[in-house]
């Protein structure tokens, strides 16, 4: 476990706690849907439209899959700091620490960023000596069966908006070129943070953002921390659900509905005594792939609100952006009227 010192906390992000009612009452806001009943469909257009985000049950990933990527990824954490750079620096892939991507922002948080490439992930994880093809063999199980559970969202939605094409979205992260990306997140217990907040100030373990690719698909420990951000600018935290997925809707997805789907903008707020761990799946497409409002979801008349680019291209501007950034607004179109 990573242990930082009292000094250093005085150069992260502080913010004030939600007031009660806005924390409290989110167990009800957070959509839920179940993926084995037939209004499934129905309930994910419902939710990325209002949220952008939702809970996913009955989702068909193993939970061995889940608890056995979870120990590795536990394990890999647990090593002494010296041993976890040896995966790093991030470039933007291997292991970080603190700092997240180049542009300054920083968080309560270390991490390791994989690529959906194997070979690659390998050379990173190299760290584990004779241990590292039992870390490879789980973390393709795992993604694996996220990775399919995704598609089937994504097929859900495709029908939910009433797509002749099924797969319009799926096939965008079965492609084989897909740049899809993985992502472990352990965030320390803090407890000098914990024992010295009397101003009912929380320290940010991953400050505010949007997912720039089209889905990302979440699931964490027991341990809470997780805040989404509504339409009326109110911060709610999601109780945390050792059993379940939570899907954010991306930036790309938002695009390629025109608007009709909202990228949520979410943080993680650090926690005082439990340490907390996350593991999220970023759909993405491949390189190449021209970003743009499906012309089957646009309405007579109705104008593109975003300028065509490749996931490239976004990916690129994304990068070079600070996390709270509106990443999508260089892309924007604006009326002259």
């Amino acid at each position: 476990m990573v242990v930082l010192s009292k000094q250093t906390t005085e150069q992260y992000s502080y913010i004030r706690n939600c007031n009660k009612t806005s924390a409290f009452s989110s167990t009800g806001i957070i959509p839920v849907v179940d993926l084995s009943k037939p209004e499934a469909k129905t309930l994910i257009v419902k939710a990325c439209e209002e949220f952008g985000f939702f809970k996913v049950i009955n989702h068909g990933v193993p939970m061995e899959a889940i608890s056995k990527l979870e120990s590795e990824a536990i394990n890999f954490f647990s090593l002494p700091n010296n041993i976890k750079e040896k995966a790093g620096p991030p470039d933007p892939f291997g292991y970080g620490n603190k700092k997240i991507g180049g542009n300054g922002d920083v968080g309560w948080v270390e991490y390791l960023l994989l690529k959906n490439n194997q070979d690659y992930n390998s050379m990173r994880l190299s760290v584990f000596g004779q241990t590292t093809d039992k870390f490879r063999s789980v973390l393709n199980d795992y993604m694996s069966a996220v990775r399919k559970m995704g598609c089937e969202i994504l097929e859900l939605m495709a029908e939910g908006l009433n797509i002749e094409e099924k797969n319009v979205f799926s096939k965008l992260l079965m492609d084989k070129e897909s740049d899809s990306l993985f992502r472990l997140n352990h965030y320390p217990p803090c407890p000098e943070m914990a024992l010295d907040n009397k101003n009912g100030e929380n320290l940010v373990g991953f400050g505010e953002h949007t997912d720039p690719q089209i889905i990302s698909l979440l699931r964490s420990n027991n341990t809470s921390g997780l805040q989404i951000c509504l339409k009326d600018r109110t911060w709610v935290s999601v109780p945390p659900d050792y059993n379940s997925f939570f899907i954010n809707v991306g930036d790309s997805l938002q695009v390629m509905t025109n608007g009709r789907f909202r990228s949520v903008r979410h943080r993680v707020l650090a926690n005082g005594y439990d340490s907390r761990l996350s593991m999220i799946y970023f759909g993405g497409p491949p390189l190449s792939e021209k970003i743009a409002p499906l012309p089957c979801l646009m309405k007579e008349k109705e104008k593109s609100l975003y300028k065509e680019f490749t996931w490239f291209e976004y990916k690129k501007s994304a990068y070079a952006s600070r996390l709270a950034d509106n990443r999508l607004g260089q892309f924007e179109i604006f009326s002259a009227s």
